[in-house]
């Protein structure tokens, strides 16, 4: 009777009490023991005072140390930028400066010398053609590199301070006489002078693509020939052919190049004239019209005529001098041959002695016929009335006939050229050979 109501209807199985809001505990091992193995006894001291304990990074440590690196390398950078700007910031300025000068000599022309000595990076002796020695200064944009004693500068032309160099040490002169393209005139364009061709052949070709011949017959092949003649018997064409012909290089200048204005320039240019031909070599030197600079010694009065006298002595010495010429064979052509000096002629310098005559009979033949070749003739011409003439033809005036009889046919308007335009020619050729005044004018 005593129970209360919340006790009556409670089932008989039900045991719990009163905290049944209280959920049951599960069971639940034992933790297995944080280390195995014997116990470490603490550190004691300064070491334990010192010891840091372990730090894993998190995530976002990771990125701060990323960024913190990232930015370190960028103030480096910073750092090695800024040291290198105040350490070239002076030569700037002095770059700058010489800019500055080179601004206001753009414009004005510039001398050209040449170096005599270094005396440190930024001093040097230079010399001109016109004037003495001059110390002077060296501009700091000028490669020092390739500055040597002898070699070619451009000066200010006022304080002659050194401003650039020439990058060519070959004279400009020079490098012009050297033959690029080979002439189109060969030896079959040639009529006549086989004893002639013969003998250049022997003298300049052989020696240079086979000196062994020379060697086994125990003779030295010789330095050079001289071609003298009649205007107009193919000295220069001779010469051409030969360029034709060989592959060796080719050195072509007329004598009156050789004569300067200024003294010593004359003995300068036949000096590196032959000193270019024997880095080239093997090569062929042809000086044409060599009276220019060749006639006999004699007391001279002028200063000019003194210089010409000194040219000759350089070409003398470099023609039979101390050193040997080796694969350089020269080739001098004049219509003046009584006029030359007796010591440009003696053997030893030239060797050879070819003489050009006025042509026969055969070779007029065969002058006539190289010309008419490529013409296209009427059927009345007769080229042996001309060939069998006792008028002195040279080769040169061949020619001129050949081609003033085609001018004469183009002139009426023709394509086959007659023998009357033949005869024409001739007499005009003949009346300008003779300077304009018909024979017998004044008997």
């Amino acid at each position: 009777m005593g129970q209360g109501p919340s006790g009556m209807n409670r089932p008989p199985g039900d045991r719990k009490g009163d905290g049944d809001n209280k959920k049951e505990k599960k069971y639940e091992p034992a933790a297995p023991p944080s280390r195995v193995g014997r116990k470490q006894r603490k550190q004691k001291g300064s070491e334990a005072a010192s010891r840091l304990p372990t730090v894993t990074p998190l995530t976002k440590c990771k990125l701060r140390l990323l960024k913190m690196e990232r930015i370190k390398d960028y103030l480096l950078m910073e750092e090695e930028f800024v040291a290198n700007q105040e350490r070239l910031k002076p030569q700037e300025e002095k770059n700058e400066e010489d800019r500055s000068k080179v601004d206001d000599l753009r414009g004005s022309p510039m001398s050209v010398g040449n170096l005599e000595e270094l005396i440190d990076e930024n001093h040097a002796i230079v010399s001109s053609s016109v004037g003495p020695e001059y110390y002077v200064g060296i501009l700091s944009f000028v490669d020092k590199d390739q500055l040597e004693p002898g070699c070619s500068i451009l000066m200010h032309n006022k304080v002659l301070s050194v401003v650039g160099l020439l990058q060519d040490e070959v004279d400009p002169m020079v490098s012009v006489m050297k033959v690029e393209k080979a002439p189109l005139e060969s030896y079959a364009d040639i009529g006549g002078l086989d004893a002639q061709i013969q003998e250049i052949k022997e003298a300049v070709e052989l020696p240079l693509t086979h000196p062994e011949l020379y060697e086994d017959i125990g003779i030295r092949p010789p330095k050079g020939v001289i071609l003298y003649g009649e205007p107009g018997t193919g000295k220069t064409l001779l010469a051409k052919a030969v360029a034709n012909s060989t592959s060796a290089t080719f050195l072509r200048v007329v004598g009156s190049e050789l004569i300067q204005k200024y003294l010593g320039d004359g003995p300068k240019l036949v000096r590196e004239l032959f000193r270019v031909a024997d880095d080239l070599s093997p090569s062929i030197v042809f000086i044409d019209e060599i009276d220019a600079v060749g006639t006999k010694r004699y007391d001279a009065n002028s200063g000019g005529e003194r210089e010409i006298q000194r040219t000759m002595l350089e070409l003398l010495n470099q023609l039979d001098g101390f050193d040997s010429r080796g694969d350089v064979k020269v080739i001098l052509a004049t219509n003046r041959i009584e006029s030359l000096d007796p010591a440009l002629l003696r053997p030893g310098r030239i060797d050879r002695k070819i003489e050009f005559p006025l042509p026969d009979i055969k070779t007029r033949r065969r002058i006539f016929q190289i010309h008419t070749s490529r013409m296209t003739l009427a059927d009345d011409v007769n080229l042996e009335e001309f060939v069998m003439t006792k008028d002195e033809f040279s080769g040169a005036d061949i020619k001129a006939i050949c081609t003033e009889a085609g001018l004469l046919a183009l002139r009426e308007r023709r394509m086959k050229v007659t023998h009357v335009d033949f005869k024409k020619a001739k007499e005009k050729v003949m009346f300008k050979k003779k300077e304009g005044v018909p024979e017998g004018l004044y008997m």
